[in-house]
């Protein structure tokens, strides 16, 4: 008797290897937070030169989420659109501080547990 069904090899391994390639990655939101959301230098990447080798000549830049547009007109329905706003959502929300990443790791000062004197009160 033949197979009944095809064996199913990538056990659904492809949605996940698609998304950690990093050809499509883009800055993280902290990086954006703290380093391009400064004024000064929002200013210099808003009236970026013209470059040759990026999309719209380098023109057309949505500073929050850190891509390339190839017109205004691109540029102008991207900031209408949830992909955008959903963005800047997120980008409100302060940025993990190296003392909070080390607390979740329980390396910080606080790291969880009682202090003594409550557990003397008690």
């Amino acid at each position: 008797m033949g197979r009944l069904r095809r064996s199913r090899a990538h056990h659904a391994r492809r949605d996940v290897h698609r998304a950690s390639r990093t050809r499509v990655r883009t800055k993280d939101l902290d990086q954006i937070q703290l380093i391009d959301l400064d004024p000064k230098n929002r200013a210099k990447l808003e009236a970026q030169p013209i470059d040759y080798e990026l999309p719209g000549l380098g023109q057309h830049y949505c500073v929050e989420c850190a891509k390339h547009y190839e017109t205004d007109a691109a540029l102008q329905s991207h900031w209408r659109s949830k992909v955008h706003k959903r963005r800047c959502k997120a980008l409100k929300e302060p940025a993990y501080t190296i003392e909070e990443s080390e607390r979740a790791a329980g390396l910080g000062k606080d790291n969880g547990r009682p202090s003594a004197s409550v557990m003397e009160t008690s």
